[in-house]
C-alpha cells in the first residue's frame, strides 16, 4: 500500500516487522514503501531540515508576492527580487507560529495577460476599484495565467525561489505555491506545441459565446479555442481550457506538478473541484471528446495525480480550493485540506446555529479542512464583518484544521486588491485589531491546540424563556493537564448559557478560568462545571479563551468574581 502521510515529510526512526515510526508516529507500510524511504532520504533533505515536530493543525500564511517585491523595491530603491526579502520578514513567520508561507503569484506569466487586464473594461474597473491612482504600469496580469511553471525572471527565476525555499527550511518553514490545473495562459507554448490539449470551438459557438471562446493564430493556422471557466461563469478571457477528457493533457499537467513538486513543500490547487468528471462534463460534454480523435477518458484526475505525485515526492502536500459541497470528495480522492467556505458563509451570515452543525462534522473532515475569514479571492474580513470580526475569529482559528491567514489580515486591511494590479493602496494599521491577532496567534501556539482533543459542548437555556443560549458556541481543546475553552456568544444581543463540561479528571478539583484573550478570571470547581455547568453571559459578539488552571485545594484564589460570591 501507499500510506496517506499529510503535512511534511516524515522523519525515518527506525523499523520493526511492517511498520515505520515517523514524525507522525507508527504507520504500516510494507517492505516495499520502507526501502522505497530509506532510498529516497536524500532526496528528502531539503523538507527535513524544516520543521521536525508535526504540527497536526498548521497555520498558514499567504503573501501576494508581486505586491511584496513592489513595497520591497520602493524601499531599496530598485526592482526587487526574492532575494531581497529580508532575514527580519522571515523571523517574524516563526514568532507568530506559522508553519507554511504561501508565496502566491510566483510563476512566469505573459504579455497576452497582461494587454487584456489593461484594456477589458470590466477588469479595468475592478483595478481602478482598489487602487483609485491606477497607472498602466501597475497592471501586471492575472498570476493564474501562467505561461510557465518557472519562477517570474522579475523575481529572480528559479535560482532565487530555491534560496528563499533553503531560507525558509532552516527556519521550519514550508513553502507552498500555486497549482491552476484548469487552464493555462493564452500563449502558452502549448497552444503550438499541443493544440490537441485544448478544448476547441466553432464558429457557430464563438458567434453565441463570445465571452467563452476566442480565435487565435498559430502557425498551423487560426484556432477557435475555449477560455478556461467554471459551469456558473463566463470564461475566463486571459487563460485557454485544458481538456481533462485528454490523456496526454493529463499526463502533461502531472508532469508540470513534479516539476512544482521540485521548488516547494506543497501547491495550493485553484479550482480543483472543475476536473472532477462529473463537472467537467456538466461543464463541457461533447465538446471535451479530444480534436485529434484520441479516445476520451473520465477516470478521475487527482488520485492518480496524487498517486504518482507522491512515489517520487512522498508527504508533498495537496490543498484544494474547492467549492459547491465537493469538499469531502476532494479528501477522499487524496488532498490533505481542503477549503471551508461553508464555515466562511455562515459566519457571515451572523446566525451561531448553523455554523455549530457545521461544526458537528466527523473529526476527519474537520481535521483536513482549510478555515479563513479572508484571502486574495475574498473582501478583506475587517471591512466585511464588521462587528462580528473578532468573534469569527475566535471560532475560525480555534477549530481543528489548518489556519489560513492572508498578508494585511493582522493589521486590519480593508481594500481588497485586485490580482491584475501590482500596488495597493496605502491604509493606517488598526491598533486595536493588530493587538487582538498578536494575543490570538500567541494562543495559537498552546500545545494542546495542535496536539490535543477537540470537542463541541452542548449548550442550554441558563433559565426558562431564554432563548439566547442558541446564539453560543463553545468547545475545548485537552492534552493532559492542559485544557483551553472557547466560549463565543455568536449574536447581535446580550446572551447567557450553561454548558456542562465533560472533561476528563475535572471532577474534584478546584480551577482558576483565566481568559487569554481578555481580562475575565474565574474561579470553579470541577463538580460544578461538570454537573450543572460553566454559566455564560456575553455581549453581543462577545467570547471568552479560557485556559483552565488548577488550583491547589483550599487556597481559593481571590478574584473580582470571589468577592461578588462573597456579597450574595
Amino acid at each position: 500500500m501507499t500510506p496517506r502521510i499529510p503535512w511534511g515529510f516524515p522523519l525515518i526512526i527506525t523499523c520493526w516487522h511492517n511498520t515505520v515510526k515517523t514524525g507522525f508516529g507508527w504507520i504500516d507500510f510494507d517492505w516495499h514503501d520502507a526501502i522505497f524511504l530509506l532510498n529516497n532520504c536524500s532526496a528528502m533533505s531539503c523538507q527535513l531540515k524544516s520543521k521536525e515536530k508535526f504540527v497536526k493543525h498548521p497555520s498558514l500564511y499567504q503573501i501576494n508576492t508581486r505586491i511584496l517585491l513592489q513595497e520591497r523595491g520602493a524601499k531599496i530603491g530598485r526592482a526587487a527580487t526574492l532575494d531581497d526579502i529580508t532575514d527580519d520578514f522571515l523571523d517574524d513567520f516563526v514568532a507568530k507560529g506559522f508553519e507554511w508561507v504561501w508565496f502566491l503569484g510566483v510563476w512566469q506569466t505573459g504579455q497576452r495577460g497582461r494587454e487584456i487586464s489593461r484594456t477589458r473594461p470590466e477588469l479595468l474597473a475592478a483595478c481602478r476599484e482598489s487602487l483609485p491612482d491606477l497607472r498602466v504600469e501597475d497592471i501586471c496580469g492575472s498570476p493564474f495565467a501562467i505561461t510557465s511553471y518557472n519562477v517570474h525572471k522579475d523575481f529572480g527565476g528559479n535560482p532565487a525561489l530555491a534560496r528563499l525555499r533553503e531560507r525558509l527550511a532552516k527556519r521550519g518553514l514550508r513553502l507552498l505555491l500555486d497549482f491552476v490545473p484548469n487552464h493555462v495562459a493564452l500563449d502558452h507554448p502549448w497552444v503550438e506545441s499541443h493544440p490537441e490539449f485544448f478544448i476547441r470551438g466553432t464558429e457557430e459557438q464563438l458567434n453565441r459565446e463570445p465571452q467563452n471562446y476566442v480565435r487565435l493564430s498559430t502557425s498551423r493556422g487560426e484556432t477557435i479555442f475555449a477560455h478556461g471557466r467554471d459551469p456558473y461563469f463566463s470564461g475566463w478571457p486571459d487563460t485557454l481550457q485544458l481538456n481533462y477528457r485528454h490523456p496526454s493533457a493529463r499526463q502533461a499537467m502531472i508532469g508540470e506538478l513534479e516539476r512544482i513538486a521540485g521548488q516547494c513543500d506543497g501547491v495550493r490547487c485553484d479550482m480543483a473541484m472543475l476536473e472532477q468528471p462529473d463537472v467537467f462534463l456538466r461543464t463541457w460534454g461533447d465538446r471535451a471528446i479530444p480534436a485529434d480523435g484520441t479516445p476520451p477518458i473520465d477516470q478521475p484526475f487527482w488520485p492518480e495525480a496524487i498517486r504518482q505525485l507522491h512515489q517520487k515526492h512522498l508527504g508533498f502536500v495537496f490543498i484544494a480550493e474547492v467549492y459547491w459541497n465537493l469538499e469531502w470528495q476532494l479528501q477522499q480522492a487524496g488532498f490533505d485540506f481542503t477549503y471551508d467556505k461553508r464555515l466562511y458563509d455562515r459566519l457571515h451570515a451572523g446566525v451561531a446555529r448553523p455554523v455549530r452543525e457545521h461544526l458537528m462534522a466527523q473529526p476527519d473532515f474537520q481535521n483536513h479542512s482549510t478555515r479563513f475569514l479572508e484571502n486574495h479571492d475574498e473582501p478583506r474580513a475587517a471591512a466585511k464583518f464588521g462587528p462580528m470580526h473578532r468573534a469569527a475569529a475566535v471560532i475560525t482559528f480555534f477549530v481543528p484544521g489548518m489556519r489560513f491567514f492572508h498578508e494585511g489580515q493582522l493589521e486590519g486591511r480593508k481594500v481588497h486588491v485586485s490580482m491584475h494590479v501590482g500596488r495597493r493602496p496605502f491604509e493606517p494599521v488598526d491598533s486595536h485589531l493588530q493587538a487582538f491577532y498578536k494575543r490570538l496567534l500567541e494562543c495559537l501556539q498552546r500545545p494542546e491546540v495542535h496536539g490535543g482533543d477537540w470537542h463541541l459542548w452542548d449548550c442550554r437555556p441558563a433559565w426558562t424563556g431564554n432563548g439566547t443560549w442558541d446564539q453560543f458556541i463553545v468547545f475545548s481543546w485537552e492534552q493532559d493537564d492542559r485544557r483551553l475553552i472557547a466560549a463565543v456568544n455568536y449574536g447581535p444581543t446580550q446572551g447567557q448559557c450553561y454548558v456542562t463540561l465533560g472533561l476528563v479528571g475535572i471532577k474534584g478539583k478546584q480551577f482558576l478560568l483565566v481568559d487569554l484573550l481578555g481580562e475575565a478570571r474565574y474561579d470553579r470547581d470541577g463538580d460544578g462545571l461538570a454537573g450543572s455547568g460553566l454559566y455564560l453571559d456575553l455581549p453581543a459578539w462577545g467570547f471568552n479563551l479560557f485556559e483552565m488552571r488548577e488550583q491547589t485545594p483550599g487556597k481559593r484564589p481571590i478574584t473580582q468574581q470571589t468577592r461578588l460570591e462573597a456579597l450574595v
